[in-house]
């Protein structure tokens, strides 16, 4: 720990130099008045803005008026017309000090090396710029230093609130209820700004790590010193926590009808995570397999479980009144890249465009306690502003290409739409091909990145589409635990699937007539050709695109 504060402390001597024009330069003087020029603003609470000027002072909103309103000759300080602007999103669930250690290793969190120190606040700097400008970190020691370095502005970072230590379950061995309750104000004397609890084993299995007269005591005390409750829970355990009166449920997969419907009725809020967590320990498969929680087992396992958790979401907005926010889990290889998870949440889950920025937004803000300092665009709030090139309404893939970023009035972002290549954005999708009208599944392909499909029926005419639409010339299946489509095979003759990262698997076969091309960025054309009963001499050629 004190090892991680005198290098936070290096480290925020250098950032003072580096912000210190953006952020110091203004001190002797009143605060600058600043308007931004929007013609698409959402404002964090699901309406939509149009054509109007935000006025900032100092670190808060305190004017919006339509742009026909404004004085004549007034100026524009940033002109922000052709993007959509809306509130800093809001990660309810992150792990900002995780990272990868010297070794290319995950290094977990609560390193107090140099390296860890430095890694956490770069993990801190890329989640800033992608958009988020509030995070709960549920924790480690360590978010404590980071946390108050970038509040007292020598680090640049998204706003934190931190767990500091956690309350793990581990049967009678928790502790009594006073006992609980004492690890509870102590967390509270320490600086922590919540209680974070884990009440079950993983997501596959486990039993409950905590009694119910242990959750209930655990929860009342933070309730009675001022902290919000996070219940790391699965199965039986998410009614367990309802019941205790914890203020929210992490992940809940294996969660029933009936235990979201009690989460309704108390008012719990529930945080799932689409696909961003798991994706990212398949992609960095190797720097996170280690036993006993990163296994070979549960690597296989992973591919169903983000279908399992798609599911699970699906489920949940099925439920009248579920509080549903948006929480990441992001680890080691996720920081900077927390937007995924809208993607997954939108293609994958049905969840509605806008109701994925309102979790964000006003809705996250709400379950942090804070709705009336951040989360929206209205005058009183604080100036934390973002601005996509694109409409996330129309294409949720807008939530990667982050323009500008604004934290409590200061810019830390400001570049020109189309800076942002989108190869550098993408991650991992799984998605499952059958053969033409067969009753099974011939084969699996896990395929990384975003997946766009070209059916061709002569070799000269082709349909492009989005695979989240479902195209004109295939016919989805009924069965979509994993992505799945069902080629015509009086249709088309060949298909394409483009995608920027890597294979995990190659396609073992593809299907009668037909031909798969995976486009690669290192300009590696990889394509299989087969017959549809998955014959196992398969032609897999690799050349130059």
């Amino acid at each position: 720990m004190r090892s991680a504060k005198i290098i936070l402390g290096i480290l925020g001597t250098l950032a003072v130099c580096a912000i210190a024009p953006l952020v110091f330069s203004q001190a002797p003087a009143a605060p600058k008045r600043i308007v931004i020029a929007a013609s698409t603003a959402l404002d964090g609470k699901g309406g939509v803005l149009h054509d109007v000027r935000i006025v900032v002072k100092g670190a808060k909103i305190v004017d919006i008026y339509l742009a026909r309103n404004a004085p004549k000759n007034a100026s524009v300080d940033y002109d922000l017309r052709n993007l959509t602007v809306l509130p800093g999103w809001i990660d309810a669930h992150t792990h900002i000090t995780w990272s990868f250690g010297p070794d290319g290793k995950n290094a977990g969190q609560g390193g107090t090396t140099p390296e860890a120190a430095y890694a956490a606040a770069s993990n801190a700097s890329a989640t800033l710029m992608a958009g988020f400008t509030t995070i709960q970190s549920v924790g480690s020691p360590t978010d404590v230093p980071l946390r108050d370095a970038i509040a007292r502005g020598l680090l640049p970072g998204p706003r934190i609130l931190t767990a500091d230590e956690t309350l793990n379950g581990r049967g009678e061995a928790t502790g009594t209820p006073e006992e609980i309750r004492a690890f509870v104000r102590k967390q509270k004397a320490a600086g922590a700004d919540l209680i974070k609890i884990y009440a079950s084993g993983g997501m596959r299995s486990g039993p409950m790590t905590m009694s119910q007269e242990q959750l209930n005591a655990a929860c009342d005390e933070a309730k009675k010193v001022g902290l919000r409750t996070l219940v790391h829970a699965f199965r039986d355990a998410v009614r367990a926590a309802t019941l205790a009166g914890c203020a929210q449920i992490e992940h809940g997969l294996g969660a029933s009808d009936d235990d979201l419907k009690l989460m309704a009725e108390r008012g719990t809020y529930l945080d799932p995570q689409a696909g961003l967590l798991l994706s990212i320990y398949l992609q960095y498969k190797d720097k996170f397999l280690a036993a006993p929680y990163y296994t070979e087992e549960g690597f296989a396992a992973m591919p169903q479980l983000i279908t399992a958790h798609q599911e699970f979401i699906k489920r949940a907005l099925k439920i009248p009144g579920l509080k549903i926010v948006y929480g990441t889990d992001a680890v080691a290889g996720a920081h900077g890249r927390n937007a995924e998870d809208f993607i997954h949440r939108v293609r994958d889950s049905g969840v509605d465009p806008l109701a994925a920025m309102v979790s964000a937004n006003s809705l996250g803000a709400e379950a942090l306690g804070m709705a009336d300092q951040i989360g929206s665009i209205a005058p009183g709030m604080q100036a934390d502003i973002i601005a996509l090139d694109g409409n996330p309404l129309e294409d949720i893939s807008a939530v990667r290409r982050v323009v500008f970023v604004m934290k409590g009035g200061v810019v830390y972002k400001n570049v020109s739409p189309g800076a942002i290549p989108e190869s550098d954005q993408e991650l991992p999708v799984v998605i499952s091909a059958a053969a033409p009208f067969y009753p099974r599944i011939e084969n699996e392909m896990h395929i990384y990145g975003d997946v766009r499909i070209r059916v061709s029926t002569d070799g000269s005419k082709a349909a492009s589409f989005a695979d989240e639409s479902g195209p004109p010339m295939l016919v989805q299946a009924a069965k979509d635990n994993i992505r799945t489509w069902i080629f015509d095979k009086h249709k088309p003759t060949s298909f394409t699937v483009a995608f920027r990262y890597r294979i995990e698997e190659e396609a073992s076969c593809a299907y009668e007539n037909s031909s798969v091309i995976l486009y690669l960025p290192s300009e590696v054309q990889i394509s299989a050709k087969g017959i549809h009963t998955c014959d196992p001499a398969v032609e897999i050629g690799h050349k130059k695109k």
